[in-house]
């Protein structure tokens, strides 16, 4: 053991790194020297990136603009025919026989179809039979009040040539109560030829319903019924062909936002789009804003009336339209791009002195920017835009109009048109 201790000191001396009163001090300054130059290069690292990235930052930028704002509203909807009408049957029975097909055009009192008659004709028969029994029971009845009459008449006067002794009074009085019966009988049976006439009538124009005719002068859009077929007419006439008056004069029925309904007025002009004809625009104009409201999906929305012209047919029924609707125009205006009031400065915008490694590390209070923006939030009738400045950014307020979603007009601000305002930031540096 001894003799380790001795070779380890041999070693030292050769190597003359002996142990001194000094050393543990200046390695313990040696350490801390390291440890403050890492952390040096670490903040300058950290302040250089920070400056380099702020001064990189770049803008795009797009002038305010003079000119005509227009603003339009947008709602989609479907077309349909001025007036259609849907052709039914009142009564039961088969088709016997169907005489128009889809898209022809028919004219007010065209046959459409026909029923079967067999059962109503004899029912016709029949009632023409009680009608000329009841006639005849009016004829039997007027023979018994004339002869009724006379009778009375024969009796009053032999009452009177007798001085009033012949015939008894009680015999007088049953001759005049026979001729107020016959008369009876004389009323009961006209009434029974009137109920009879009445039947007949009303079985006669049921046999003129089995022939459908059309109501309207138009074209037929729809036939769901054939030859054969039993038409059932209960609570509700079934429908058997559906009409349209007149296709060159259309309407579009489209649904407008319940924030957007408040600037729909009748007379308003529009444009609309079908997908039939891509690169084709159709004008229309209001002709009715309801007040009637419908919801879909927690979506409120009010059912608005176009009237089109489709002189050329080309429009069809039930065709879905989008359309856009003409609210207001503007002109002559100082216009500003929308995303200009939609940019938000970045942060890194305003430098700040470094604080080093400790304070980059610590919170700080909130930019000034920040309270910029939370003041312009609070004020919604004023918004904010930027423009550039010796390279910086300087905001300017200003009260927008009417906007039509890519361009603003501005009611009040320190705007002019050429200015450049700041839309959006295109390139960061690393």
């Amino acid at each position: 053991m001894k003799s380790k201790i001795n070779s380890e000191s041999d070693i030292a001396k050769a190597l003359e790194i002996g142990p001194s009163p000094g050393y543990g001090k200046r390695l313990k300054r040696w350490f801390i020297i390291a440890l403050l130059v890492v952390a040096t290069v670490i903040a300058a690292m950290i302040v250089w990136r920070t400056v380099d990235k702020s001064d990189k930052i770049q803008f795009k930028t797009q002038e305010v603009q003079r000119g005509n704002l227009t603003v339009i509203v947008t709602a989609t909807g479907t077309l349909q025919p001025t007036n259609k009408v849907d052709v039914g049957s009142e009564l039961s029975g088969i088709i016997k026989s169907v005489e128009a097909d889809y898209n022809d055009r028919v004219k007010v009192g065209q046959v459409l179809a026909r029923l079967d008659t067999s059962k109503l004709e004899a029912q016709v028969t029949q009632s023409k039979a009680a009608l000329e029994s009841a006639k005849a029971k009016v004829l039997q009845a007027q023979a018994t009040v004339s002869e009724t009459r006379s009778k009375l008449t024969q009796l009053q006067r032999v009452w009177e040539l007798s001085n009033k002794k012949v015939p008894s009074q009680s015999e007088l009085d049953a001759a005049e109560a026979a001729f107020e019966r016959a008369k009876a009988d004389e009323a009961s049976a006209k009434a029974t030829v009137s109920q009879a006439q009445a039947t007949l009538e009303a079985i006669e124009t049921d046999l003129s319903k089995t022939v459908i005719r059309s109501p309207i002068n138009g074209i037929v859009l729809n036939r769901s019924v054939e030859p054969g077929q039993t038409v059932a007419a209960s609570f509700q006439a079934p429908v058997l062909f559906t009409l349209a008056e007149d296709l060159t004069q259309m309407e579009l029925h489209v649904n407008v936002d319940e924030a957007d309904i408040g600037k729909v007025h009748e007379g308003q002009k529009a444009t609309f789009s079908v997908a039939a004809y891509p690169n084709r625009t159709f004008e229309a104009r209001i002709t009715q804003a309801r007040y009637g409201s419908s919801t879909t999906s927690g979506v409120v929305t009010y059912e608005t009336v176009l009237k089109v012209n489709n002189s050329d047919l080309s429009l069809r029924p039930g065709m879905t339209a989008t359309a856009d609707i003409t609210v207001k125009k503007v002109e002559n205006a100082i216009l500003v791009p929308s995303t200009a009031l939609r940019f938000t400065p970045p942060v890194q915008e305003e430098k700040k002195p470094s604080t080093g490694l400790v304070g980059s590390l610590l919170p700080r209070p909130p930019s000034s920017a920040s309270k910029q923006r939370e003041d312009v939030a609070a004020n919604k009738k004023q918004q904010r835009v930027w423009t550039l400045k010796d390279g910086k950014l300087s905001a300017i307020i200003v009260t927008i109009g009417s906007t039509d979603g890519s361009m603003a007009e501005v009611v009040a601000g320190d705007i002019k048109p050429g200015m450049a305002l700041v839309v959006d930031t295109i390139s960061v540096g690393k």
